[in-house]
Order: structure tokens, then sequence, then C-alpha cells
């Protein structure tokens, strides 16, 4: 999570004019990282990581057809699409496409999987422009940060459900990092045990503008604010996220076993680490009031 941090953290000063690389620089550094590919594997019940090796993509699999929740960089969608296939699992059974965030990192494939699919769009309602339009909210001008511009079937909002097969999913709006920023919760099979997921959109500052001209959208500040107080209601036993290292993808992985509890869960995780976000959050917008005063 940390590393995350400190790039998102230099992303912004170099948008921002520090003498450091460029963002282009950053940005190609970053995406080899995001890019590098992984095996697949189930993380419980009918839930499996396809994504790549920086970038999460979730698998939920159901007799009725799958649900796909975020993609990763546009390059790496043949790694995604493989993935699925190498599980067993059809492209053309995935019914939903959900999609956490309108960041290209975790948009880059999904007008490409929506059309080898023919499955249905889902994000939240105030990403939903983006998603059409390709572009980081406050900087649609930056090429690097455009992706292909996706078609959303339906917009959620709080409480609205996806539902196929026996799994449902519900929406919460957890704004701040985009405006329509949507987490979902549902629950999945641990033996015996019911245990609640959650998929956490975000709530990084990354490249945010907090303060001074050119914030990157009205209200940002309070959506995160919201977010953070949301969080603290929420008590999941399995933490889920759009980056590995928000969760410590890989060391729970290397912990799997048969017939041995689940790394996974980890009842108290989400919020250790919603509380370390809130924060951070606190000591940026700090630094970008502070920047914005002089």
């Amino acid at each position: 999570m940390r590393i995350l941090i400190v790039l998102a953290s230099t992303l912004l000063l170099a948008v921002t004019g520090a003498e450091a690389q460029t963002l282009k620089d950053l940005m190609a550094d970053m995406v080899k990282k995001w890019d590098a590919p992984t095996e697949p594997f189930k993380v419980i019940d009918n839930i499996y990581y396809v994504g790549t090796n920086g970038l999460a993509s979730y698998l939920i699999t159901t007799p009725q057809g799958h649900v796909l929740i975020d993609t990763a960089m546009p390059e790496a969608t043949g790694q995604i699409e493989a993935s699925i296939a190498k599980l067993g699992f059809k492209i053309s059974d995935i019914k939903y496409l959900i999609n956490t965030h309108a960041h290209i990192d975790h948009t880059g494939g999904l007008a490409e999987i929506k059309k080898d699919s023919g499955a249905q769009m889902i994000a939240g309602e105030k990403d939903k422009p983006l998603l059409e339009g390709g572009a980081y909210p406050g900087q649609e001008e930056e090429d690097l940060l455009k992706f292909p511009p996706v078609k959303v079937d339906r917009a959620v909002r709080e409480g609205d459900t996806v539902s196929i097969g026996g799994v449902t999913l519900t929406a919460h709006e957890t704004p701040g990092h985009t405006p329509g920023c949507t987490s979902w919760t549902t629950t999945a099979r641990d033996g015996d045990a019911a245990r609640s997921v959650l998929f956490f959109c975000s709530a990084t500052v990354s490249l945010n503008r907090l303060a001074g001209k050119g914030i990157t959208y009205p209200g940002i500040v309070d959506d995160y604010r919201k977010t953070f107080a949301w969080s603290k209601t929420q008590h999941p036993d399995i933490l889920l996220a759009p980056h590995p290292e928000m969760y410590d993808l890989p060391g729970k992985r290397a912990k799997i076993a048969d017939g041995a509890p689940n790394p996974f869960v980890v009842p108290g995780e989400f919020n250790s680490y919603a509380d370390n976000l809130e924060k951070l959050f606190a000591e940026g917008l700090a630094k970008q009031t502070a920047a914005a005063e002089k």
C-alpha cells in the first residue's frame, strides 16, 4: 500500500510542476509494474482473481453467468481474457461488467470485453460521463490518462443491487477518488461459514487536486469525508480492492493451502486500512491547502 501512495504522491508533484521525472516517465514506470502478468486463482468460493500482477480484476462465477469487476490498462485486456479462459470460464458467459471507478488503470479493457462478451456495463451514476468520455476528471485533456470510452448501460446509486445465479452485489456510494466511486458488498461461502466481502473502490488522493485553482471536481473534499464516515460503519470479513498491495494480496496468496483457514478472511482489516487512508487524506489536504495559499 505504501508504495502506491508514494507513487501517487510523486505523480501529483509531477503534474503540478515539481522538478523530478515527467508524468510520462512516471506513468511508464508504473504501467510496467501494473502490466506484469500473474497467474489467476480462486480467492474464496466463487470469487477469482483474474487481474495482472499490479492491477486487480475479479470474476464472480454462477451457473447463470458471471460478473467481472474492473479491468486493467488497455494493453492488458488480453491477459485478463486469457486468465478467465485458463480458469475454465468463457468470456461469453460474462453477463455484467462492473467498474468501481473511472480511471484508466481500472477501465482500460471495459470496452473490449463488453464487445467480446455482450455484457451489460454497470457503474456509479456520477462516473457515467467519465466512462463514456474516456477521461480523468479535471484533466480531460491529458492524453496519458485517457482510456477507450465505454457505454454505461446501467448507472447505480446507494443500495442498488446486481443479482445473478444466487449472487447479489450491493452498491455503495464512496465518492472522492472519483465522483461516482462505487464499492460493492456481497457474501461468500467459507466452508460452513458465510463471509461478508467488500470490493472497495478506493479513497487515495492519487492525482486529485483538493485545494486551490483547478480542483478535480466541486465538492471533492466533502465526498472524501462522506466515504470515511461510511467506512466506519462497515466491518467486512474480506477486503478486496483495485490494487493488490492495498490488502497484501501477494502475502495472502502465498498462504493459501488446502484445508487451511482462508488467509483472505481478516476481520477488521478494512477499518485499519480506511483509518490510515483518512490520515493520509488529511495530510494531503493540508499540504495542498498550504501550497495554494502561498
